[in-house]
């Protein structure tokens, strides 16, 4: 599809109905809110509610949200089911008890198909984890099938190194990276050509 957000590109902005287990009402989240918060935005695409890997996958990201949101960012897991439907899973669910970000509906599967997850053949969103800067560039895509859950751990130290390299340019995380870990200093090699790639996909 060439509408889909590619890693680099500016996401445009968008708006989800959400349930918020925090205030245990229906509200809209956007992107372009997040953006003026200066918030990371970190979308949580998933099948379906009342699934099997679903409220793991879900409650694996609960147990990192805190630190996730100390990096300066904001999670909202999001499906094809609707708010209403949101609602009631995250009451009913024991694995969802500790949920406190926000649960977005896409019922029409726009965003999904915006980010290259929508299935047209089940309606339903492959499990696709993304990271948008606070300046609305992409800077993160995993895309699972529905048979593999991912690792939140994972997640949180993807958001943090994201969030580390926004202020610091000339320096880039290695593999395994960890918070509080060294990086490499890339002058201007990486650094200057990830900088250039990016500015060129404004």
């Amino acid at each position: 599809m060439s509408d889909v957000i590619h890693v680099g590109q500016q996401v445009p902005d968008f708006e989800m109905d959400v349930f918020n287990p925090k205030s245990h009402a229906f509200e809209t989240i956007s992107l372009a809110e997040l953006k003026k918060n200066k918030k990371w935005a970190i979308l949580v695409f998933y099948p379906a509610d009342y699934t099997f890997v679903c409220p793991t996958e879900l409650a694996d990201v609960a147990a990192k949200y805190d630190e996730v949101v100390k990096a300066g960012a904001e999670v909202i897991s999001v499906s094809t089911d609707t708010k209403f439907v949101h609602l009631a899973w995250q009451r009913e669910e024991k694995l969802l008890a500790n949920v406190k970000y926000p649960m977005a509906a896409d019922p029409t599967g726009k965003i999904s198909r915006m980010f290259g997850v929508y299935d047209e053949a089940t309606g339903l969103a492959l499990r696709g984890t993304f990271i948008i800067s606070p300046e609305g560039r992409l800077a993160s895509s995993e895309v699972n099938f529905y048979n593999v859950g991912r690792n939140a751990a994972e997640l949180l130290r993807k958001a943090q190194a994201n969030a580390y390299l926004a202020t610091h340019p000339q320096e880039a995380c290695p593999a395994n990276w960890s918070q509080g870990g060294k990086t490499l200093k890339t002058a201007n090699n990486e650094a200057t050509l990830v900088g250039r790639v990016a500015e060129a996909l404004k």
